[in-house]
């Protein structure tokens, strides 16, 4: 999930992304806008999936954005000011938040925006059973690379891991092979079928067949030994810890 925040003190910024990322470090914060005009610029051109927003910037109310463009990601307001909520939750809102936003408060308004995506995401298991369809048709079979001056296509079944270093994603084969594969993690996610790779952080996506291993790690995360070694160390996040290990025990 990407997150753009909104926000002219910088101080207010740097400690609302500080609490993100301790919350939901998963999570990207895809940037920071300090004003109406470069909020509405930077919209124009890419898609967060949520905005953290607070009401009074430098050039006016922030309310004013919704009136320039069109936004189509929920919102979460953080502002000193509560006059303005009626019309926060007419703009998007899911969640209001007085200053000094605290951890707590952030934790709660993830934990409303997953309930909100729970109940607003079909859940088609069922009707692809009574129907005898099969959603598989929906998911990659295999990804072209580049190897040398050729394009190569890998097998999805012989994905052991893909894993995001220095700012590229890189497919580990079962067959000790790597190449880079030139998407995004978001999109590499999209495209594989969730019942065989789970992407543990933001940055590493694995096979269920290429986990050899679960090991306790500081912070309540857990560790993974797999079949291929990675530059990256194989670290699931605090919060993918239980649903990570209900998945690999399904």
């Amino acid at each position: 999930m990407t997150i753009l925040i909104v926000e002219d003190e910088q101080r207010s910024a740097r400690l609302l992304r500080g609490l993100i990322e301790a919350v939901r470090p998963e999570y990207q914060v895809q940037g920071v806008c300090c004003s109406i005009e470069e909020t509405v610029q930077f919209l124009q051109t890419n898609t967060p999936n949520l905005l953290f927003m607070d009401i009074e910037l430098a050039d006016g109310n922030s309310l004013e954005i919704f009136r320039q463009v069109t936004v189509k990601a929920p919102v979460i307001f953080c502002t000193a000011y509560d006059e303005y909520m009626l019309d926060a939750f007419k703009s998007n809102g899911i969640a209001y938040l007085l200053k000094p936003v605290e951890e707590a408060d952030i934790r709660a308004a993830f934990t409303k925006l997953d309930s909100i995506r729970q109940v607003l995401t079909p859940d088609f298991s069922i009707l692809d059973k009574v129907l005898g369809n099969s959603r598989s048709s929906t998911y990659n079979s295999s990804f072209l690379v580049r190897s040398r001056d050729k394009m190569v296509p890998i097998l999805v079944a012989d994905i052991a891991v893909i894993s995001f270093e220095n700012e590229v994603p890189f497919l580990y084969t079962f067959q000790n092979e790597k190449y880079p594969i030139f998407k995004t993690m978001d999109e590499i996610e999209a495209s594989l079928d969730p019942g065989a790779f789970f992407r543990i952080n933001r940055q590493m996506i694995v096979n269920r067949k290429a986990i050899m291993e679960i090991e306790p790690y500081f912070n309540r995360k857990v560790t993974l030994t797999l079949t291929n070694k990675t530059t990256e160390k194989p670290i699931v996040s605090r919060l993918k810890v239980t649903p990570f290990l209900a998945w690999v025990e399904k």
